[in-house]
């Protein structure tokens, strides 16, 4: 399979998605920190791709969202932005209303 039906599948199959450096468990950068605690924070299960791990889309999933940093958060298929944008709707109450309504169990 190409690697931007990779991409494209990973997003569709999954309402929360994370591209990030690292792990949950073991972000590899503080902007990938940042995000995971903010997700962390809405107590909903969320799916993550270390891109460091995966060099393939690491190089093309900025090609294919037009979007140049990780990490990536992604929900319902939009990609929602990267740490700051991230860290800004966990302020505001935003992000918990976007993960609850992606993810509803």
């Amino acid at each position: 399979m190409d690697i931007m039906e990779i991409i494209k599948q990973q997003i569709e199959e999954n309402p929360v998605i994370l591209y990030m450096k690292g792990s949950p468990e073991a972000p590899q950068c503080g902007f990938s920190a940042r995000a995971v605690e903010a997700l962390i924070r809405c107590g909903k299960r969320f799916a993550y791709v270390d891109v460091l791990a995966n060099p393939e889309i690491r190089a093309n999933l900025p090609k294919y969202a037009n979007w140049p940093t990780f990490p990536q958060l992604w929900v319902k298929g939009e990609l929602i932005g990267g740490s700051d944008i991230i860290a800004e709707m966990a302020q505001t109450g935003e992000l918990q209303k976007l993960i609850d309504e992606a993810v509803p169990e």
